[in-house]
């Protein structure tokens, strides 16, 4: 995936009509609690990753995803109504595993570091 200018508008309007599509549209059950974390968009913009964190467990996570794909092709068809390229990229959910790693270190780091325990500042 690459990011030129153009691309990186694509991403943005295409994470902005999700987003309140999502919120204001989508009326599927399965499709709750999920924030668009970040989208990309290939080069040629025929296709775009949207990448979301869901509240909840796996079971919710897949749900919503299973939700959003299902969704996909009216996702789309927004998009072509906001941006006016030649094609409209295909939309991809992704689980976007980085937020899921900091929850994950973020626990980590309070087991290590019990309350008011504070770590080392190695910034000096």
């Amino acid at each position: 995936m690459t990011s030129s200018r153009r691309t990186l508008k694509a991403a943005e309007a295409i994470r902005e009509v999700v987003a309140m599509s999502i919120l204001t549209d989508l009326q599927d059950p399965r499709i709750r609690d999920v924030t668009i974390t970040r989208v990309e968009v290939s080069g040629d913009m025929r296709h775009a990753k949207v990448f979301i964190s869901v509240m909840g467990d796996e079971t919710q996570e897949q749900l919503t995803l299973r939700g959003l794909q299902s969704a996909a092709g009216f996702l789309q068809a927004k998009c072509a109504k906001r941006i006016d390229t030649r094609y409209t990229p295909r939309l991809q959910f992704q689980i976007d595993e980085g937020v899921k790693k900091s929850v994950e270190v973020t626990q980590l780091l309070k087991e290590i570091f019990p309350d008011g325990v504070e770590p080392p500042d190695n910034s000096e």
